[in-house]
């Protein structure tokens, strides 16, 4: 029996077949043949290493975030953590008690929002199992806070209001001036990725952490040196320097209908049809595709929505006998140029520089709307807008 998931596997290609009217997908360990293809790969899935002068010759630890070393001993050692993003706010609180130093190095500060963590009681415990129906209230409480967050980047007055209540959360947990001004942005709220944390201002504050604002120029084989001009020693790098969002690793080696790759199609600004199917690939379907991302919510809503959505394309497929489909190239302009009209009037246009755009300033990342729309829009396959071919 032939296994349905291979472990430890990478797909090095992808190549459609015209005349077969399949795909040929190249692996690790050998040849595939599949009528569909679906990428789910994920968007923070490839880390982007800096090109740092000197970081090969650092003489210890050096590891990506998303590339842990469980082999490399943090416990009293001096540690340098490059970044203040996503990634990092979640290691740094988790590190900061077990080592001897920490050196927090940061470009541009982030807004954080409260997480409200908490251990569920056994009395809250006893009453979902009872009441299952209140498990579904506190998931549906959930999905409305998090829809209320997308106000802020569209409205320039709730924007202000948010503000002001993150400015009084960043005053109420970093007590000491100085250092309160190094972790307040500069920037509009959401034009960056928002983070949520309940221990990482905290975290900021303790004696053996100190936050450098100055991006690293170059790596010793003692530690890293700043921009301006500071070398701080430190046993371990660990950086927390983001992922490959705009640039996907497998777009060079997916090649469509016509023998151009996914990368030349894109010309460095990824696009798709409702964030999910490509004009010229054939049977070719992406969770978490182009203006997929969301700055507000959960993203698994987003992916639930796809699958519906791939779903219901390959039940049209069988039902008209039909070996392949694929977006129109007019459905698809069509789409692009609603989410460019649509992102314009957003926080994310407003001019700081993010990692939601791409090479040529385009935000290719993500959704401007609330998840609902988007799991509305995705909720029917439409007349025409689809070419399948038998």
């Amino acid at each position: 029996m032939v296994p349905l998931i291979h472990f430890n596997e990478e797909v090095t290609g992808a190549r459609w077949d015209e005349d077969a009217k399949r795909w040929t997908v190249t692996s690790t360990s050998g040849e595939w043949n599949a009528q569909v293809v679906v990428m789910a790969n994920g968007s923070l899935s490839d880390p982007v290493i800096p090109s740092f002068p000197g970081l090969e010759r650092f003489s210890g630890p050096t590891f990506h975030t998303a590339r842990w070393d469980a082999t490399a001993n943090l416990d009293g050692k001096r540690v340098a953590v490059v970044g203040t993003g996503a990634s990092a706010i979640q290691v740094i609180p988790a590190i900061q008690p077990r080592v001897k130093q920490l050196v927090v190095v940061q470009r541009t500060p982030a807004w954080v929002i409260p997480r409200h963590d908490r251990a569920v009681s056994d009395l809250r415990r006893a009453l979902h199992r009872r009441f299952p129906i209140t498990q579904r209230l506190v998931r549906l409480q959930q999905h409305l806070f998090h829809e209320l967050l997308f106000y802020p980047f569209r409205h320039r007055v709730a924007r202000s209001i948010v503000e002001k209540l993150l400015a009084r959360h960043l005053k109420h947990q970093v007590r000491d001036p100085a250092l309160r001004r190094a972790l307040a942005p500069t920037y509009a709220i959401g034009c960056k990725r928002l983070l949520l944390s309940d221990d990482y201002y905290l975290a900021m504050t303790q004696p053996n952490v100190s936050l450098v604002s100055s991006a690293v120029e170059r790596v010793t084989p003692r530690g890293v040196v700043t921009v301006d001009g500071s070398e701080h020693e430190v046993d371990v790098i660990i950086l927390a320097t983001g992922f490959r969002v705009t640039d996907p690793i497998l777009a060079p080696v997916v090649i469509g209908r016509d023998g151009r790759s996914l990368a030349e199609s894109w010309q460095g600004s990824p696009t798709a049809y409702m964030g999910t199917t490509v004009a010229g690939f054939p049977n070719l379907f992406m969770l978490g595709g182009p203006n997929t991302g969301l700055g507000h919510s959960s993203v698994i809503m987003m992916f639930e929505a796809q699958c519906g959505h791939v779903a219901d394309v390959l039940a049209q497929l069988d039902a008209r006998g039909a070996r392949a489909v694929e977006p129109t190239a007019e459905a698809q302009a069509r789409y692009v140029a609603w989410m460019d009209e649509s992102l314009a009037s957003t926080v994310w246009s407003s001019g700081c520089s993010s990692w939601y755009l791409d090479r040529t300033g385009r935000n290719s990342t993500l959704w401007p709307f609330g998840v609902g729309l988007f799991r509305r829009t995705l909720a029917r396959v439409r007349e025409g807008d689809y070419a399948f071919v038998r």
